[in-house]
């Protein structure tokens, strides 16, 4: 049981491990010394003296000290998690005070404004400070009726023939005004039956069925918060086994660190890069190589257990913005997503044309650059399928496109935002994949029947404009594949319900915008970045 622990503290423990196995142990070199009549009363002695000055009292003082201290401290360590748990509780509580406060300020303007003639569907918009509200598209629909001013439609369709589904939930619909007793069904008939779920509301012939107040807070069964970097956070990832995490700021530092007390800290480790981190993924089938990609054309390997850059790798001048990096969960590759520089003032807007490089992490040199045509808009995000044959990318122009590993071709693409592209995930089961764009806009597409929307979400109100300019937003699916989690320009994060009629989740807050989300390979566990320079574990109920 204790045996790696004892190779890690002293060599002498190797031989011991053999004892079984020899005939005749006491004849043997290097166990014939305990075996002596030496050792025996050297070792009789020595336990003799010791029980001598526990009884005398001169040894017990310093042994009920010792484990005084070790109690104290632990009895510390879960005094401080209740602490800050209680203190994430009364932050919430406060917020929603706060939330319910602006609620009525609201309602009491629109009551205000109805009397007196101002208001009207197409042009009032109710202005809340906290993104978590329930708003009023800004965009300028129609409303469905008076009982939906203020709240802005999730447009996840549930009732109807799947083919309905599919083209009301396709992106060109998105620019169309949305009403709930007009929509087209494919026999020609409205869609007065129509049932309309939103995140916290449910609406039948548009009128308000079920009403909640927001998405209901996690619920959490530990917490940790990591206070280790000074910048905000640009990503974080678990590795393979989720024993470590690795997190990386702003301000070009990478850390490894673990945030489970029964794990070994010797793996933890400061990376000074040197640029702005953009990219991190552990290699798949150990936690022994993290990749990190920089904003300088940069790609380094860090060995965690020797705990040094054993590659460093760079893109060409022309494509000096590491975008994703994925390792092949099968074979000893990586794919790298670079882009070149563009003139726009957002995050996405700043990127030119894509370069998309599949290495070999043996050789750890380029085997072939993936085709993607003359100009391409920028690589943003990465997947791989659970054998790496086929790789999916997301683009900045709104396309999917589908590579042949084994060929290095794209065998298949499509248009599937009208926005840039963010975040890209495998389905648990492979057969749709999910996509996040820079509005806010997810749908998770058969890959069955291609162009075919399975489901959809808006979180658009937590995709604000002014962390796009800065961070692209992306989307992490649970070990089971039934929670998506998504970065928010808010306090906190939403935690969708794959296709379920459940509301979502939120996060418990940070102080500031949450930047980066994963979740545990196995567990029920999370971790959020925030513009904070925090990093936290969540483990829910």
């Amino acid at each position: 049981m204790n045996g790696n622990e004892f190779l890690k503290r002293d060599e002498d423990w190797t031989a011991w491990f053999a004892i079984p196995y020899i005939k005749n142990p006491n004849l043997d070199p290097e166990f014939r010394i305990y075996f002596s009549k030496e050792w025996y009363e050297a070792l009789r002695i020595s336990v003799r003296n010791f029980f001598s000055e526990i009884f005398n009292g001169t040894r017990l003082p310093a042994l009920l000290k010792i484990s005084s201290e070790k109690n104290t401290a632990n009895r510390l360590k879960k005094d401080i998690k209740q602490l800050n748990l209680k203190l994430s509780q009364l932050q919430a509580l406060l917020e929603e005070k706060d939330a319910q406060l602006c609620r009525l300020r609201s309602n009491a303007s629109s009551v205000s404004d109805g009397s007196t003639g101002k208001t009207n569907g197409s042009s009032s918009t109710v202005h809340v400070e906290d993104p978590l509200i329930l708003r009023e598209n800004q965009e300028g629909y129609p409303l469905a009726s008076p009982g939906l001013v203020g709240k802005m439609l999730d447009q996840e369709f549930v009732a109807g023939p799947p083919h309905v589904q599919s083209e009301l939930t396709m992106p060109k619909y998105f620019n169309s005004s949305i009403t709930c007793s007009g929509l087209s069904m494919a026999d020609g008939e409205t869609g007065d039956t129509s049932q309309i779920w939103q995140d916290g509301a449910y609406f039948e012939n548009g009128k308000e069925v079920h009403v909640e107040d927001e998405f209901p807070e996690v619920k959490v069964d530990f917490q940790e918060t990591f206070l280790g970097h000074t910048s905000p956070i640009s990503r974080c990832r678990f590795s393979a086994s989720g024993s470590n995490i690795a997190s990386a700021s702003v301000d070009g530092t990478v850390r490894i660190w673990t945030y489970d007390s029964s794990t070994p800290a010797s793996r933890n480790a400061t990376i000074y890069c040197g640029a702005e981190i953009m990219s991190l993924d552990w290699e798949c089938k150990s936690d022994r190589l993290l990749l990190i990609g920089t904003a300088d054309g940069g790609i380094k390997a860090w060995n965690v257990d020797a705990k040094r850059v054993v590659c460093d790798l760079s893109t060409t001048e022309a494509f000096p913005s590491v975008l994703d990096l994925k390792c092949s969960p099968v074979e000893p590759v990586f794919v790298s997503a670079a882009a070149s520089r563009g003139h726009g003032s957002s995050f996405i807007d700043s990127l030119g044309c894509a370069s998309l490089t599949v290495w070999n992490m043996k050789t750890w040199k380029a085997l072939t650059v993936l085709p993607l045509g003359k100009d391409p808009p920028a690589i943003t995000s990465l997947c791989f399928n659970h054998n790496g044959k086929i790789l999916a990318a997301s683009a900045t122009d709104g396309m999917i496109h589908m590579f042949d590993m084994a060929a290095g071709l794209q065998i298949t693409g499509w248009p599937a935002h009208d926005s840039g592209i963010s975040s890209i995930l495998f389905g648990p089961d492979e057969t749709s994949i999910f996509s996040l764009g820079s509005d806010g806009k997810i749908f998770e597409w058969s890959l069955q029947n291609q162009g075919q929307v399975l489901w959809s979400r808006n979180c658009s109100r937590f995709c604000l404009p002014e962390s796009s300019k800065f961070c692209r937003h992306e989307m992490t699916l649970d070990a089971n594949g039934r929670r998506l989690l998504v970065t928010s320009g808010s306090v906190r994060a939403p935690i969708y319900q794959v296709r379920g009629h459940r509301n979502g989740l939120r996060t418990l807050p940070h102080s500031a915008a949450i930047t980066t989300v994963d979740w545990h390979p196995t567990l029920p566990i999370f971790v959020t970045g925030s513009a904070d320079n925090s990093v936290r574990v969540t483990s829910t109920l």
